[in-house]
């Protein structure tokens, strides 16, 4: 099997680089939310820009954008940077675009920019038009959204806002948030995963002081942390510990580290792969999904997490279940006590499937997975909610939470959503 070594410099990629200015996205209107719009997307996040410029190539213009930070991507970039990450996962072929239109890709806007690029990101580059895995610098994506957001119009359809609900009363569907409700004819879940909570028994009570989760600020100081995880965040959150002179003990409950380039089997980003999906009957989507989201750390991760292993600063606990955690400390369900001072909880995220927002009953909640029709990824209770972005996996196949789901997402869902508006729209006229 060929295996894909990114450069471990990468994890040194420069960030907040001075790129040349595009209409810029902030600030977001002040002007109240408009009390009505054709569609609603929920979510400014790579899905959400995805089906805005969707959208805006075929024509529908009357959309409001609703984002709990009001910036393109905000949210998602704000989570890399505070662990610090450099890169994607997501190699140059898969970004926040659309299918079958002449927009500027993500590797042609990096070869536009090339005199901003290190030697070692030109490499990659080069690698992604010789058709070989490349990844993608963080500050290189962050343009591109600033750029994609920019062309399609979404800074001027963008509002700050945290929605609460969808009220389904009526021939609308009323978004309704905090100080703001839009009557919609079609809404577009981009709501992206949060972070998995700690399993019930961890702890009793109030969470214990000296743990903290990924997506959380660190402690000021702490000269040994405890990482439980084992996957891409818990690899970035050991690294950064190591770079601030801590010692840490590594909590993995698994028998090894995966050293792979991706968690989604590549074939899975393939026609042929989804087609594994459709109309496959719910246990075997399931074992699929169980198979192929796999816990991973890249390559790159790999010479300096052994050498600190090798001197003493990284400890392992490998295939280790944990019983308990308590304040700046993991009980393994052996008896042995891993002892920090700081506990980071790096456990995987969920899909936000519209639990909270929708009815039990129109989410058809199945282990966790929404209940959407195949061919236009809407609820089937709702058919005038949609939903884009990790949710949509048990239809689409691990791929669906990648940035290249996103975009095949996005395909269905405008194309049923433009459908939909021109049918209304005739019916009027008649």
């Amino acid at each position: 099997m060929t295996r894909f070594l990114p450069h471990p410099d990468l994890l040194a990629s420069p960030r907040h680089r001075d790129w040349p200015a595009y209409p810029a996205p902030e600030p977001v209107p002040a002007c109240p939310v408009p009390g009505s719009a054709d569609v609603v997307v929920v979510g400014a996040g790579p899905a959400g820009l995805a089906v805005a410029a969707a959208l805006w190539h075929l024509g529908v213009h009357d959309v409001v954008i609703v984002d709990r930070d009001g910036r393109p991507a905000g949210r998602f970039l704000d989570r890399i940077d505070r662990l610090g990450q450099r890169v994607l996962r997501s190699p140059y072929e898969h970004h926040p675009g659309v299918e079958g239109y002449r927009d500027c890709e993500l590797r042609d806007f990096a070869r536009m920019h090339w005199s901003l690029l290190t030697p070692v990101e030109r490499r990659e580059v080069r690698m992604s038009q010789a058709g070989h895995r490349s990844v993608v610098p963080v500050d290189v994506f962050e343009a591109y959204c600033r750029h994609t957001s920019a062309i399609h119009g979404v800074p001027d359809r963008l509002w700050r806002g945290e929605v609460r609900e969808l009220d389904l009363g009526g021939r609308r569907v009323t978004v309704r948030g905090d100080g703001f409700a839009v009557d919609a004819r079609y809404v577009v879940l981009c709501q992206g995963e949060e972070r998995r909570e700690a399993p019930a028994g961890w702890w009793s009570g109030e969470r214990p002081a000296a743990v903290g989760y990924w997506d959380e600020p660190p402690p000021a100081s702490a000269g040994h942390e405890v990482v439980v995880g084992a996957g891409l965040t818990s690899a970035h959150l050991i690294h950064n510990a190591l770079d601030r002179g801590a010692g840490v003990s590594w909590v993995l409950r698994q028998e090894s580290e995966r050293y792979q380039c991706s968690d989604v089997n590549a074939s899975f980003f393939r026609a042929e792969g989804r087609a594994r999906f459709d109309g496959v009957p719910w246990a075997d989507r399931m074992a699929l999904m169980r198979r192929e989201r796999r816990a991973s750390v890249m390559f790159e991760f790999r010479p300096s997490l052994r050498a600190a292993e090798a001197d003493g600063r990284l400890t392992v606990h490998r295939g280790a279940e944990v019983a308990a955690v308590g304040d700046g400390e993991v009980l393994l369900a052996d008896g042995t006590r891993v002892a920090g001072d700081h506990v980071w909880l790096a456990l995987g995220t969920v899909p936000s499937a519209g639990t909270g927002l929708l009815p039990g009953d129109v989410v058809g909640a199945r282990d966790g997975w929404p209940d959407l029709d195949e061919r236009t990824l809407a609820y089937r209770a709702e058919p005038r909610v949609f939903v884009a972005g990790a949710p949509t996996c048990m239809v689409l196949g691990p791929a669906g939470r990648n940035i290249d789901g996103h975009r095949v997402a996005t395909a269905r869902i405008a194309t049923s959503v433009t459908a939909g508006l021109r049918e209304q729209s005739a019916v009027v006229h008649v």
